[in-house]
């Protein structure tokens, strides 16, 4: 099995964070749902019963559930409940100690990790030390979609193990830093750095088809592009013990399906209204609506190896496309004012945000000025044929890619078009195979609350996430330095800086911020979405 396959989120995701999606139909009764390997001994697949299911929206995950390798919502949203790691964050992005009683700095670059007392697998037995190091370790030296997230470790190398990782005993171990990184416990909620089970080792197939989890859930049912059932984990002691019975992931193949679903109190909770309803969703919904600000971003992306994207021609038409879009006119024409038009390359929730960073004119709508770089980039080498804009169909993206490329169309006078892809896992196949021709919809819904997680594993020199294959190295010696910086104000000033050369490369085409626009039906309570735009599913109970 090859497990290096890159993905997105909008969802996010980032969005991570990777970028939502969906894919398949409504599930089936989930009280009825059965273990995914019947006879096998894994406790990770046992079903509890009860009357108090959350039926939720979901896609169906792009690889097996391995938390290293997982940057996508379809999996994210399992794996983040199935696996508990040193720290989670609530609703607001706030970082609490999950598996970790406490994370201590020593000295400049050295974390000594103590884990609780009592923390336990699904199966009884004891989460260790050993369980973090090793998964970090396999994901490194796999070269898993995760790796990146470890390079700040001393000795980081992919398909190496990490020199500055050791176990002290079952509930200590220690992380020594290649240099200081101000904001590095705060990370370390992110699933990258989720533990493995002692016996994932075996077969790792197997294991991240039926994983075994030391989150809040356990999963019970997984039916491949229809749904997924994840029910109580008894052996989870931490802050985020489920409410209810389990949740069903229910995966669809329109969002529109989803959103009347939600409506006729098939669905319970959804996190992404459909654009034919954005107009009428809060009348509908009431005060069970929900429209707020998220850590959501949206780009689309042209690799740099694409023929006329390359060199000094590529930067040119990349310019040029992005003067070619009215994000204004596009925002308040499809999106109701649920979308705000991009200034950056990060979100206005995340700490440290500037709206007026230099060179940022690059995202204003100019056709006079978008003409003028595609004639320069045509004086170097004449563009011919269409240009295409890909998208998964089930996600609700036509719309909008119809605007952007209608835009692009009337503006610079070329053949502009959307190319649907049936669903995000066939596109994100394609984008990880380098398969794909032209541009394709990406964007990122954060992992954790920081304006570098929407820098670097989007565009950092070889990154998981680096769709575009971009690589400048100014830009990553200031995302060096950012990392480096004595305090998070130090860190954003560097980032920031940072972002000036990402304007002026355009490795994605900036479009927009998403708020998170979604509902609950009348057949549940304590609803509560976080700041990256997802339930908080555990708090939800049934009525």
């Amino acid at each position: 099995m090859n497990l290096k396959k890159i993905s997105v989120l909008l969802g996010a995701t980032a969005l991570t964070f990777s970028l939502a999606a969906c894919g398949g139909e409504t599930a089936d009764n989930a009280n009825n749902a059965n273990t995914a390997n019947e006879g096998d001994d894994n406790t990770a697949t046992e079903t509890t019963g009860g009357d108090n299911y959350v039926f939720a929206y979901g896609s169906e995950p792009q690889n097996l559930l391995i938390p290293g390798n997982t940057n996508e919502t379809g999996g994210g949203r399992i794996v983040d409940e199935n696996y508990a790691g040193l720290v989670y964050y609530d609703a607001e992005g706030e970082t609490h100690n999950d598996m970790a009683e406490s994370i201590e700095l020593e000295g400049d670059t050295t974390y000594k990790v103590t884990l609780k007392d009592g923390v336990k697998w699904a199966d009884g037995t004891d989460v260790t030390a050993k369980d973090f190091v090793d998964a970090w370790n396999y994901t490194v030296e796999n070269a898993l979609l995760g790796a990146y997230f470890f390079e700040p470790i001393k000795g980081y190398e992919e398909g190496k193990p990490l020199e500055g990782l050791e176990v002290v005993d079952d509930k200590t171990f220690t992380i020594e830093l290649a240099q200081p990184e101000a904001d590095f416990p705060q990370r370390l909620g992110y699933s990258a750095y989720f533990p493995l089970h002692p016996s994932a080792y075996d077969d790792i197939d197997a294991y991240g088809e039926n994983p075994i989890s030391n989150g809040p859930y356990k999963l019970a049912e997984w039916n491949r592009n229809q749904d997924a059932t994840i029910v109580p984990n008894e052996e989870y002691d931490g802050d985020r013990k489920p409410a209810n019975d389990g949740v069903t992931f229910v995966f669809y193949a329109q969002q529109d399906a989803a959103y009347a679903d939600l409506l006729s109190g098939n669905l319970d909770v959804l996190d992404a209204v459909p654009d034919s309803a954005l107009a009428n969703f809060e009348d509908e919904l009431g005060d069970r609506a929900v429209n707020q600000p998220a850590a959501v971003f949206q780009s689309f992306t042209i690799g740099e190896k694409v023929d006329h994207f390359s060199g000094e021609e590529g930067k040119l038409r990349r310019a040029a496309l992005s003067h070619a879009i009215d994000r204004e006119e596009i925002t308040k024409a499809i999106f109701e004012g649920t979308r705000t038009p991009a200034t950056d390359f990060t979100s206005p929730v995340i700490p440290g945000h500037s709206d007026n960073l230099e060179d940022a004119d690059v995202l204003t709508y100019d056709p006079e000025e978008a003409k003028r770089l595609w004639e320069e980039a045509d004086a170097i080498s004449p563009f011919e044929g269409e240009f295409t804009l890909s998208y998964n169909a089930d996600g609700g993206h036509q719309a909008w890619v119809d605007a952007v490329t209608n835009s692009i169309r009337n503006t610079l006078g070329i053949e502009a078009v959307g190319n649907a892809y049936p669903d995000f896992k066939s596109l994100r196949d394609d984008v990880t195979n380098r398969t794909i021709e032209g541009a394709f919809r990406t964007g990122w819904q954060a992992d954790y609350p920081s304006l570098g997680n929407f820098l670097g594993p989007l565009y950092g020199t070889g990154a998981g996430s680096n769709d575009s294959d971009y690589s400048n190295a100014d830009f990553d010696l200031l995302l060096k330095q950012a990392n480096a910086a004595p305090d998070i104000d130090a860190a954003i000033d560097e980032y920031n800086s940072a972002q000036k050369i990402l304007l002026e490369d355009l490795p994605a085409i900036p479009l927009w911020y998403s708020n998170v626009t979604g509902g609950y039906s009348e057949n549940v309570d304590n609803v509560v979405f976080s700041w990256k735009s997802l339930p908080v599913y555990n708090q939800i109970t049934k009525k």
